[in-house]
Formats: structure tokens, C-alpha cells, sequence
């Protein structure tokens, strides 16, 4: 399976949902690794520019058309797909956050994300919440335990300074004082991996600085403290716009999965409908347009698909 860094700290939890296993691929925002943004982009997705398709709004389910509300949970603790920002430093944002809103204006519905831990959002889908977006990985442990729509692919990518200045290359990483994130696949495996090779050839090992918060590595590395760094490839997008292009992505991402939309198990009409928004926000350019916001359109996906199959 590949992973990404949202689901690597929780890579080992164990959530009984039917034994769903949440052997997911990060989870950053639980090691804090999914740190609040300095400077991070403001709201900027009004919902009112979202008109209601009166054909798909009529094949809402009557239990959520009655309250008139899609409730969401999301683990907001993860730009920039998912974070609590704003004036009041209490207000969901990010990619995941205008998509459920889009995805709300469409069906003529007011949308409500909350903020749950991540763990507890796929057991709670159907009595507590309606849709689960919070960067969740695809896998075959998951699938058994709900539906997903996929919307979205992630995976690792690798920042330098603008212009790459001191000529830093994947394949010569050996010596080189390279960031990560604490707890992150980006850290354990791969750098982990990297290293190792490294001394076994006899090589100068890799100085791993391992930090918590992601701002402060974005700081080393436009300071010239870091050769480079390695993160999940939203976040690496995400420092590209915060540093105001100080730092630049250096390659391409690897190791990338689907992301999906969680739904309750038993709703599959549910999970169609909104495989049918989806689709429509990717046809009429409101999909694009959220994710360029926040610098995230490399992880677009062409095709919303109900259940994809994982790659492995």
C-alpha cells in the first residue's frame, strides 16, 4: 500500500467498526505533524457562487433533506486540506472544508463541517455524520467498512530553496541535512530507508532533522539550514505558497494514492449522489478552482469514482 503522511502516525490503530482496521497511511495531525499554518491563506470560497442542481438536490435523502444541513466531520488539524483558521483561529478551512461547502450549495443544503478526532470520524458516519472529508487514504481495510468517493490523490514530494542553489539531487542524498516531519512515512520508511543505504554503502549518513511543526522546517529550509525536505505533497504545495515561493517543489510525487469521501456503509444512494456532485464540480471548473487556491491542483484527479479499487 502506499501512504500518505495524514495517516502515518496511526499506521498501527486498530478502531473496531466491524474490525475495520484503520492501518492508515498518516495521520500527521495526530502527532502534530499537521501543525497550525503562520500566515495561513484566508477563507476565500463563497458557497453562494455553488448553484443548487435542482436534479441532483432532489435525490437527497429525505432524513438529511429535513434538517437541511450536511454535517461533515474532519480532523482539522491538517492544512491545508483541513484546519482551523481565520480571524477567530476557530474557523474550518482548507481544500477538504470549500469541497464539502460546494458539495453542500449543490444539493441546496447549508453545510456544517465539525471538527472530530480522526479516529472516531468512519464509526460515527450515518448517525453522527453524513460525510466523512479528512484526507483519508483508500485502502481495503476501509472499503470493508464504508463507501468512498474518491476525489483527490496524494503523495510524497520534496522541496528545496528557490532555484535549488546548492544543487541538491534525489539520487545524492547521503551527507546531506534533509527535514521531516515527527512521525510521518516521509521520516520512517523512507528517509530511514535512504539512510541506511547509505552507510551500508560507506557513505556520509543523512543528518535527519525531525521537527514537529512543518512551519519551522518551511523557516529552515528558506534560510538555507536545510539542504531540502520531504513532506506529503499538499503540504509541500502548501509551503510553496506560504514561503511565497522561497521554497520550490524539486521532482516528481511518488508513492501516491486516491483520497475518498467517506459515507456510511449502508448508503450506497448516498455515496452515488455524491460521486454525481463530484463530478459535475469537476466539469464546471469549481473543483479546480478550490484546489488552485490552495496551491493544490497537482493532486487533481480527472475521475470521481464510488469504491475505486486500491492499487494494492
Amino acid at each position: 500500500m502506499t501512504f500518505s503522511a495524514k495517516l502515518a502516525a496511526k499506521g498501527a490503530a486498530v478502531l473496531a467498526v466491524g474490525a475495520l482496521a484503520l492501518t492508515a497511511c498518516t495521520n500527521a495531525s495526530e502527532t502534530g505533524g499537521g501543525s497550525q499554518p503562520s500566515g495561513s491563506a484566508s477563507a476565500s470560497f463563497d458557497p453562494s457562487t455553488v448553484a443548487k442542481d435542482d436534479s441532483l438536490a432532489s435525490q437527497v435523502p429525505a432524513s438529511i433533506k429535513s434538517k437541511g444541513t450536511l454535517v461533515v466531520g474532519s480532523d482539522t488539524s491538517y492544512a491545508p486540506a483541513e484546519f482551523l483558521g481565520g480571524s477567530d483561529n476557530h474557523t474550518p478551512m482548507g481544500y477538504d472544508v470549500d469541497l464539502a461547502k460546494a458539495i453542500g450549495a449543490t444539493l441546496g443544503l447549508k453545510t456544517d463541517v465539525q471538527t472530530a478526532e480522526f479516529t472516531g470520524i468512519l464509526p460515527a458516519l450515518g448517525p453522527k455524520y453524513d460525510l466523512g472529508i479528512s484526507s483519508f487514504t483508500i485502502n481495503k481495510e476501509r472499503l470493508a467498512a464504508v463507501n468512498f468517493v474518491s476525489y483527490f490523490n496524494a503523495g510524497t514530494a520534496w522541496a528545496v530553496q528557490k532555484g535549488n542553489p546548492k544543487k541538491f539531487s534525489l539520487d545524492d542524498v547521503c551527507g546531506k541535512t534533509i527535514g521531516v516531519q515527527t512521525g510521518t512515512v516521509q521520516e520512517d520508511p523512507d528517509l530511514k530507508d535512504r539512510n541506511a543505504k547509505c552507510t551500508a554503502a560507506g557513505k556520509p549518513a543523512i543528518n535527519i532533522v525531525s521537527l514537529k511543526a512543518q512551519t519551522d522546517l518551511n523557516t529552515r529550509l528558506v534560510n538555507g539550514s536545510l539542504d531540502a525536505m520531504a513532506a506529503d505533497s499538499p503540504i509541500i504545495g502548501y509551503a510553496v505558497q506560504q514561503t511565497k515561493g522561497a521554497v520550490e517543489k524539486l521532482g516528481d510525487t511518488y508513492d501516491a494514492a486516491p483520497q475518498g469521501i467517506a459515507i456510511a456503509k449502508n448508503d450506497t444512494a448516498l455515496a452515488d449522489l455524491v460521486q454525481k456532485v463530484m463530478t459535475k464540480l469537476m466539469a464546471d471548473g469549481t473543483y479546480k478552482k478550490i484546489l488552485d487556491t490552495w496551491n493544490n491542483s497537482e493532486g487533481a484527479v480527472t475521475k470521481s469514482e464510488v469504491n475505486p479499487t486500491p492499487s494494492s
